[in-house]
């Protein structure tokens, strides 16, 4: 049984009682403590998360191709411990996701999950006006213990549509996580684009009022190497 909890804004704790798992990013742990001798051990994710193995081939092919790796490691807890995790300063949120719920995060943005996360790799599409977001990491809740920590650069916004029904527009650099509905890729282009005088807000993610959703947003964009017509 594990616990996910925030400490200071920017270090994930997490308790387990008796034998368990979760995956974190490759290097984040930072502390630990247990009675006795140290009860839980790292091992490298060669492949990925996934159960099936022919899944965890192709998402890591598709996170490879689009140069959204995603190195993970397994820690296995052996009896009740605390350990910690972090990643250069960065704020840390802890989602505990329903059964069945499902978050989409920024493969970048993914600190730590637990067993009862089942992960996935999802195609969006948008590949072809940035690199960033072609392929995005899906987790669904399958247990009472599904936790999700995910990390922002700064404190992050937080902004939903689900009572509202508003539309809500968000620079896909600067997304770490939504919930629920896929956004539409809205392109924003014209002459100006072709005498290099685009505005550098050419491409947004949209999600309508018949899609809600609740989107986590950092105040600092992640830079990227493709571009719309410059």
């Amino acid at each position: 049984m594990v616990d996910f909890k925030v400490i200071n804004e920017l270090c994930l704790m997490v308790k387990c009682t008796g034998n368990d798992v979760i995956f974190t990013k490759a290097g984040a742990f930072i502390a630990g403590e247990c009675d006795g001798a140290k009860n839980f051990r790292f091992t490298k994710v060669i492949l990925g998360p996934q159960q099936n193995v022919g899944q965890a081939i192709l998402g890591q092919l598709a996170r490879r191709l689009t140069r959204e790796n995603l190195p993970l490691m397994k820690v296995e807890f052996l009896g009740d411990s605390v350990t910690y995790y972090a990643n250069n300063q960065q704020h840390v949120i802890v989602y505990h996701l329903e059964y069945g719920e499902k978050l989409y995060v920024e493969s970048e943005n993914l600190l730590a999950f637990s067993s009862q996360c089942d992960y996935s790799v999802r195609f969006l599409g948008q590949g072809l006006i940035s690199q960033k977001g072609m392929f995005t990491s899906q987790l669904t809740g399958m247990g009472n213990e599904a936790y999700v920590a995910v990390l922002s650069d700064g404190n992050p916004i937080v902004i939903s549509n689900i009572d509202t029904r508003q539309t809500i527009t968000v620079d896909p650099d600067a997304v770490v996580c939504w919930t629920n509905s896929d956004p539409d890729i809205k392109l924003d282009l014209s002459w100006r684009n072709l005498i290099g005088q685009h505005s550098g807000e050419s491409y947004m993610f949209e999600w309508i009022g018949n899609c809600p959703t609740t989107v986590l947003v950092q105040p600092m964009e992640r830079p990227h190497d493709v571009h719309v017509i410059d």
